[in-house]
This record gives structure tokens, sequence and C-alpha cells, in this order.
């Protein structure tokens, strides 16, 4: 029997919810590490059994965890994470510069075929990979040490690699997001990089069309159609339909360009989700209501969706990592929020249920159907 599961990363554990395909009735199981900040959880889309938490404390620092078993029981594995070479300096806020020091993962980013592969974004902005299941890390250096890296600066919320993907039909392209230094892309498989930021415009900065120095929060894009990528960044939806060589604006009738998370439905490549939020000082929904925006278009037409979701009194945000899609037909949506909700809409976003409404601030999302 088909089922799904939804991982959820909060602010006090981690949380292991499934049901079958109809998408209703759920059973919850957690908190695993209960009490501590679990940034990110996801499994392997090549073994179902396999899943990577990134817990970050003050007192115990990074702790990867791994499951084997699809989130029942848990081993610590390696945690060194160690820059490679001579590490140098990035600009801190004020432009000075400021030693590179790691303090935790943000985002696992498992293999599409092999489930020993697992690549991990991580604070200050770098890229690690494992090939044996998180055993072992090092450094893809390529990357921090690009000739714009020592101009790199931290967004509000540090200088964190959050997003990456893996092109499904090539594995030697991927691309990364970083805040705030940009979006970047490798076709040799992490050895080179490049900027993908023509066309991006912040006019938080000195010069507004610079290379470097944009915010982006996410970028997602269709696994049929790898070249076309959506972004949401501080300020602006933006879209590529070549390989983010350039991007265009697509924000059209959004009640506001400013959100964090952006996600591309799993059998329509044009359909795309975001979650807009008031602005960059008060990051909750607009109007006290939480609406989901879907455009069936690519971006520019957008539909506020919001049966099922609170409208009144709601001042929540959904962040980076907390929204998701399944890939069964109909397509299911899902949220987490800062004040521990979680929702999903089996119907493609037409209407949302409440699959927790009191865990605590959700971080990460991320849903998998399991034959």
């Amino acid at each position: 029997m088909t089922m799904v599961r939804v991982l959820v990363g909060t602010k006090k554990g981690a949380f292991v919810c499934t049901a079958d395909a109809k998408r209703q009735d759920w059973t919850i199981d957690g908190p695993f590490f209960g009490g501590w900040e679990i940034y990110h959880i996801k499994g392997s889309p090549a073994d179902p059994t396999r899943v990577y938490a990134s817990q970050a404390t003050d007192w115990f620092g990074q702790v990867v965890h791994r499951s084997d078993d699809g989130g029942t029981t848990w081993t610590t594995v390696d945690n060194t994470f160690e820059y490679e070479g001579e590490t140098g300096t990035h600009k801190w806020y004020d432009g000075t510069p400021h030693p590179w020091d790691f303090k935790r993962v943000w985002h696992f980013e498992p293999s599409w075929t092999d489930p020993d592969w697992v690549l991990a974004g991580v604070e200050d902005a770098a890229l690690f990979e494992s090939r044996d299941g998180g055993t072992s890390w090092h450094e893809l250096p390529g990357l921090r040490t690009h000739a714009t890296g020592e101009d790199w600066q931290p967004g509000a919320g540090g200088m964190c690699l959050h997003t990456i993907l893996i092109d499904p039909s090539n594995s030697q392209r991927m691309y990364v997001a970083i805040s705030a230094a940009g979006s970047f892309r490798t076709d040799d498989g992490g050895a080179t990089w490049r900027p993908i930021t023509k066309g991006l415009v912040s006019d938080f900065l000195p010069e507004p069309t610079a290379e470097i120095g944009h915010c982006v929060h996410r970028i997602d894009l269709h696994p049929t159609r790898p070249d076309t990528l959506f972004m949401q960044k501080h300020w602006d939806v933006m879209r590529s339909d070549d390989a983010g060589d350039s991007w265009h604006e697509v924000s059209g009738d959004l009640p506001s360009d400013f959100g964090f998370p952006i996600a591309v439905h799993a059998h329509e490549p044009e359909t795309v989700y975001v979650v807009p939020i008031k602005s960059d000082s008060e990051h909750y929904v607009p109007d006290g209501k939480l609406r989901v925006y879907r455009s069936r278009v690519g971006g520019n037409e957008w539909e506020a969706l919001t049966h099922g979701l609170p409208q009144r009194d709601c001042y929540v945000n959904v962040l980076r990592d907390a929204m998701d899609v399944d890939d069964l037909d109909p397509g299911g949506v899902y949220i987490g929020t800062t004040g521990g909700g979680v929702y999903v809409s089996p119907d493609g976003g037409d209407h949302w249920t409440a699959i927790a409404e009191h865990f605590p601030r959700v971080l990460s999302v991320e849903a998998q159907v399991l034959p």
C-alpha cells in the first residue's frame, strides 16, 4: 500500500508523520531528539529507509544523525566538518574581514540514485559531501574558494548555504543558494562554480545588479525540466529558463513579493507555490491570513489558496525549508509554520487540513512517497 511520510524538523525535536495515499488520517511519531533544534531532516530518494537529520546546539555543536529504518531509530554519525586548506576570510556585516567559521548544517540533499551520497550545506557558507552515508565528510572547496568568496557577507540569519539542487538528469550539474551571496552553478560535480545572478536586482546593494550579494531565499526546479528554475529572493519572485544564466521577475499580482519558500508541483512544471509575508522586517503573513499562492502559468498570475488555513489573527511565517510537494496524483502540498502548524493539501492546494497544529516552531518539512 502506498504511504506518505512527512519529516518535520522543529525548534524542539523532529517528528515523523505518516498516512496512506488519501492523506487524511495521520500517525505522528516523536519528538525524536526532544528539546533539541533540528534544522533539517530529509529522506533519501534512492532508499526510503535512509533519513538524515541535522541537530545544532550551542552546547554540543553540530550533530548529524542517520536512520536506516525510516526514522524509527537513529545513529549519530561523523560530525567532523573541517574547511579545506587555508580558510582566509569573508566580509562581515560591516564589510570588515571575518574568518570563516563553521557553525551548523542547514540543509541535506541526498542523491537521487545513491543512498550513501549526500550533500550538506553549512554556515558559514560551504558545501560538504559524504560518499558513505555520513560516516565521513569532506568539503567541496571549489565553491567557498571561488574568486568572489572573500566578498560574501551574511544575511540577517547568518551566511548560510541553505539550498542544494542536483540535476536529476546530470548529477555533475548542481545549484546552490547562499544568503546573502547569491546563487551558483557547477557543471563538473563541484570542482568549479560560477555565479548565476544575471537579472537579479537588490536595491539594498551599493550596486543593485552586482554579481554577488543578493539574498536568495530559495530556488526549486521540476525534475523533468531542470533548466527552468524558480527563485524566491529577498523581495522578488524570479524565473530562469536557461539554467540560471539569466533571470526575470514573475511576482505579478502577489500581495507581497517577499517570502522564503518556493516549490514546483511534481507533475505540472508550470505550477509554482509561494507563501508571501508582509516585509523583511515584519516576518508574518499579510492581514493576519495564512495564504499559499499558486501560479499555474509559471508566475505573474497568482491565486490565493485559503480553504482550511487560518484566516483570522494569524501572524506566522513559513521558513525556506518548510514547504514541500509529494509526487502522488493528485499532488500534495505541505507547509509548516513558525507557530507550530503543519498543513497538507492532497489536491494541489485547493483544500487544506492540519496534520498537527501545536508543534514547536517548524524549521523544515519534507514529504516522501513510500512504496
